[in-house]
C-alpha cells in the first residue's frame, strides 16, 4: 500500500524525494553522460556540470567550492576525516560524543583494533554535549573530536561554535585535534552558521535527508588533508571513485530549495516551530505520555531543539507496539535511527540516563517540508486512540 505523504512522520530516516528535481537532474546527467575525469569533449561537458553543482553547494553552505567534496552519503563523509588519523605516525585517541550516529560511534570503536583509544564524551540528561564535557575528554594525544550538530533522536541542537572555540583556546599553543561535525540532521532543518568558524575542520551532509536522492553526500573540508582511503584520485584524491553527476546536480538543487541560510529564518521554519510546540502540548495531555527529554516541555528549552524531531515515551506501551499500531492506521513513525532499527538497544537514550522502561516505550516523530498541520493533528489523534486502548 503506498505511503500517504500527509501521514509520513519518519523524515529523519529519509525525506520524500522532490520528483521534479530528481527528474531534471537525471535528464541533465543523461545529456552529460561521459566520465567527468575524461579529457575529451564529453568528459569536459560532464566536468563543467559537476563543478557548477559544486559551486552552487559551496555558495549555499557559505563556504568555498574547493572545500566541497562529493561522497556516497553521510556515512562516508563521516568516515573519511575519521580514518585520516590512520596516516598519523603517532597513536593516540579519538573523542566521540556519546550521542553520535552509529556511522561515527561504531567506526570509532573499530579503530581500537588499530591501537587507537575511543573515548565517549558524555551527554547531560537533556541530550546536550557541553564544551566542558568535551575538554574533560581530550588531552595532548587526542587526534579527532566529533560532536553532531543536531541529534537524530531527540533533536537537541549542540553548541558547535562554543565547542570549536573551547578547543581552539585549549590547544592554542599545541597541535589541535581535528573537529568534525555530523550535519546530516541539521541540513534543511536549522540555519547552519558554523562551518566558517575557527576550529571546525570538517562536516558531513546527506542529500536524501533534504528530499534528494540516496547515495550522494557532501564532505566539507576546511583544508585539504592526507586521507587514508586511496583510489583513482577523483575529488582531488579525497574521495576516489567515478563521480555521481546525477546525485551532485540533484543535491545542489535540493540545497537551493530546502537549506536555511545562515543567520536567517523562513516562514516555514517558524510555522514548524509553532506546530511542534502544539504537538508536544498535545502529547503531554495524554495520560502516561512524556517527552524525552522532559526539559523540552519547559519554556527555557525554546530554540534548543530542532522542531523537526520529537522523541516521546508512552507508559506501558512498547515503542514497537506503538509503531505497529500507528502503521495499521497508515501512519509512519520510528523507534529511533533507521540504521539501528533492528537493534534492541538505544545508545543515545542510554547516554542521557533515560530509564530502561522509558527507553523501550519511546517513539520518534520526525517532520519535513511536506508535513502539514492537519497531518500532525491526525497523528496526535491516532496516538491518543492507541493510548486509550492500553489505559
Amino acid at each position: 500500500m503506498p505511503v500517504n505523504p500527509n501521514l509520513y512522520f519518519d523524515w529523519a530516516a529519509t525525506a520524500i524525494p522532490d520528483q521534479d528535481i530528481l527528474e531534471a537532474a537525471l535528464k541533465k546527467s543523461l545529456d552529460a553522460w561521459a566520465n567527468p575525469s575524461s579529457l575529451h569533449a564529453g568528459g569536459k561537458e560532464a566536468r563543467a556540470a559537476l563543478e557548477k553543482a559544486r559551486e552552487k553547494c559551496g555558495e549555499l553552505l557559505g563556504v568555498q567550492a574547493k572545500q566541497i567534496y562529493f561522497t556516497s552519503g553521510g556515512t562516508e563523509s563521516d568516515h573519511i576525516p575519521l580514518l585520516a588519523i590512520l596516516n598519523r605516525p603517532e597513536k593516540g585517541n579519538v573523542a566521540i560524543s556519546a550521542i553520535e550516529h552509529p556511522a561515527l560511534r561504531e567506526m570509532a570503536n573499530e579503530l581500537k583494533k588499530c591501537g587507537i583509544e575511543c573515548r565517549l564524551i558524555p551527554s547531560d540528561k537533556n541530550g546536550f554535549v557541553t564544551p566542558e564535557a568535551v575538554l574533560d575528554s581530550v588531552d595532548e594525544k587526542t587526534l579527532f573530536v566529533s560532536v553532531m550538530a543536531v541529534n537524530n533522536e531527540t533533536g537537541a541542537i549542540q553548541p558547535v561554535k562554543e565547542i570549536a572555540a573551547a578547543l581552539v583556546q585549549k590547544y592554542q599553543k599545541k597541535r589541535r585535534p581535528r573537529f568534525h561535525v555530523d550535519c546530516v540532521q541539521a541540513l534543511g532543518k536549522i540555519p547552519i552558521d558554523f562551518l566558517a568558524a575557527e576550529g571546525v575542520d570538517s562536516a558531513a551532509f546527506s542529500a536524501h535527508k533534504i528530499c534528494g536522492p540516496r547515495g550522494i553526500g557532501i564532505l566539507y573540508l576546511k583544508n585539504e588533508e592526507e586521507i587514508f582511503l586511496r583510489g583513482g584520485g577523483q575529488e582531488k584524491g579525497i574521495r576516489s571513485g567515478t563521480e555521481n553527476l546525477f546525485g551532485a546536480l540533484a543535491f545542489a538543487d535540493c540545497l537551493e530549495r530546502h537549506a536555511f541560510l545562515p543567520g536567517k529564518t523562513t516562514p516555514r521554519l517558524e510555522e514548524q516551530k509553532k506546530w511542534t510546540e502544539d504537538f508536544i502540548k498535545g502529547l503531554l495531555s495524554i495520560k502516561g505520555a512524556s517527552i524525552i527529554p522532559a526539559f523540552r516541555g519547559l519554556p527555557e528549552s525554546q530554540n534548543k531543539f530542532s522542531p523537526w524531531v520529537v522523541q516521546a515515551s508512552f507508559k506501558n506501551i512498547p515503542g514497537q507496539v506503538m509503531l505497529r499500531a500507528l502503521d495499521a492506521k497508515g501512519i509512519c513513525v520510528s523507534t529511533g535511527s533507521a540504521c539501528s532499527s533492528k537493534k534492541a538497544s538505544r545508545p543515545i537514550l542510554e547516554a542521557m540516563g533515560v530509564p530502561a522502561e522509558e527507553r523501550e516505550s519511546s517513539v520518534r516523530f520526525s517532520f519535513g517540508p511536506k508535513t502539514t498541520q492537519a497531518g500532525m493533528q491526525a497523528l496526535l489523534d491516532a496516538v491518543k486512540e492507541v493510548c486509550s486502548a492500553f489505559n
